[in-house]
């Protein structure tokens, strides 16, 4: 409210400023021989608003509005590209570790295929040495 009644006296003060007030007195004389005053007042209000002014100030603010846009744009890209490159290696990373773990897996997976082999030839061994001490 406080800035309300405050702009509304900074309006007021500013135009009565503005304004031009001319008071013209006129006499006359009549037949009769009498004088007759006239006083005239004539105010004016210039108009103050230059529109050349008005629109150079809005193309001003127009291209300083495209040029902080052009800005926050190239900021947004520049962080997609590097939002991008790093989704791509960490894609590469991930498909790596994927690829050495199933390496490892298949690795694994043979030396225990050898390990249960070796173990059932010991086994098998192991059974013929009993059925040849059975059989003594």
């Amino acid at each position: 409210m406080k800035k309300q009644i405050l702009t509304a006296i900074v309006i007021s003060v500013f135009t009565v400023a503005c304004t031009k007030s001319t008071t013209k007195t006129e006499q006359v004389e009549n037949a009769d021989g009498s004088v007759t005053t006239t006083t005239t007042t004539v105010t004016e209000t210039p108009n103050t608003v230059d529109t050349a002014k008005i629109n150079n100030a809005k193309e001003d603010v127009k291209a300083k509005v495209d040029a902080a846009g052009n800005k926050i744009d190239d900021a947004a890209q520049k962080a997609k590209d590097k939002i991008d490159a790093t989704a791509d290696k960490t894609k590469q990373d991930l498909n790596k570790a994927g690829q050495d773990i199933k390496a490892e897996a298949n690795k694994v997976g043979k030396d225990a295929k050898e390990a249960a082999k070796t173990g059932a030839s010991k086994v098998e061994e192991a059974a013929k040495k009993v059925k040849e001490d059975l059989s003594k």
